[in-house]
């Protein structure tokens, strides 16, 4: 009997790796990966990593500028293309590269910072139709990837996604892929009602579930990427997904199970649920008004931002440190 990692591959979900470890990627063979600023900061405190690193540091130091800042920002941004070109070298498919976190509230500074991380890829013969420039599901976020897909033909992964609207929103701004986080909503409920919750009746499972079905209700080509899961069973009721992008633990854990993974999550089915049509087009506060009705989503939102724009802080002081050396 194939094992729970390839039973899910078989369902028709694209598996996704959730990391910055070359080793874990290449060991469980996944389509795409996917990085953040947490993921690459983990990595980068790792030894075997030093060389991207360096490499890093001695690109910022050929730049003439002459704020330190400014060189932090260059060797950042050199850092993230470096990690994403190795990882490219690994898998057949795309990697996510990140847009700062503080940009999040900016669109023009996220669409400026997406064009830039895509010309550095290019610069290391890396076409765009392999990168996915990864943004926080904000209405700037998501005005930033309408952009960058209508204008530049950049594909985006809109990211830390907790509700509906902000799905409607991404899907009808022609996102290439979003990530809607499981297990951080099943965080919020779990601390906010002191009840533990089975894989059936996981709420960041039925979030997923749900725009899956709008999507495929609505016919939207926008890919949904399930994200953030803290178990395997969370990844079992999910299968069939268009993507998941799982951590190397999880990974593991599913190539060493033997439990069942039948297909739960049908396109085909969608079509005749009875799904209400709504649209965010041109109706930035009717967005901000139904998002804000949504304590969980609201709260994820803020708090997955300054996670990562702290992790990016972190980073950027570990770069500056070095230059100074």
């Amino acid at each position: 009997m194939a094992n729970s990692l390839e039973q899910l591959k078989a369902t028709g979900t694209v598996v996704v790796s959730d990391s910055g470890d070359f080793a874990s990627i290449g060991k469980y063979k996944p389509q795409d990966a996917t990085t953040n600023p947490s993921l690459i900061l983990a990595a980068s405190k790792k030894p075997e990593y030093g060389a991207l690193m360096d490499a890093a540091i001695e690109h910022a130091k050929k730049e003439s500028t002459s704020s330190i800042d400014e060189l932090v920002e260059v060797a950042l941004d050199h850092l993230l293309v470096q990690f994403g070109t190795k990882i490219l070298e690994i898998i057949p498919g795309k990697v996510s590269t990140e847009v700062d976190a503080a940009f999040s509230f900016d669109t023009k500074a996220s669409v400026e910072k997406a064009l830039h991380l895509i010309d550095l890829y290019k610069k290391e013969g890396v076409s765009k139709d392999r990168v996915l420039i990864k943004i926080a599901s904000t209405w700037e976020g998501i005005k930033a990837a309408e952009i960058l897909q209508r204008d530049h033909g950049i594909n985006c992964n809109l990211t830390l996604m907790f509700s509906l609207v902000q799905a409607i929103a991404a899907a009808e701004a022609g996102a290439f892929l979003i990530s809607p986080f499981v297990g951080r909503i099943l965080d919020w409920y779990k601390a906010a009602t002191k009840k533990d919750y089975s894989k059936e009746e996981d709420p960041g499972v039925a979030s997923v579930k749900s725009i899956f079905n709008y999507y495929k209700k609505f016919g939207y080509k926008t890919i949904v990427m399930g994200a953030s899961f803290r178990n395997i069973g969370e990844i079992i009721e999910l299968a069939g997904c268009d993507y998941l992008t799982i951590s190397p633990n999880l990974l593991e854990e599913l190539m060493n199970s033997n439990i069942p993974v039948p297909k739960k999550l049908d396109a085909a089915g969608a079509s005749a649920l009875n799904i209400e049509k709504k649209t965010y087009i041109n109706k930035e506060p009717t967005f901000r008004f139904d998002f804000n009705e949504d304590q969980m989503a609201v709260e994820k939102l803020r708090e997955g931002i300054s996670k990562f724009a702290a992790d990016a802080v972190t980073l950027k002081g570990m770069i500056k440190a070095k230059l100074q050396q």
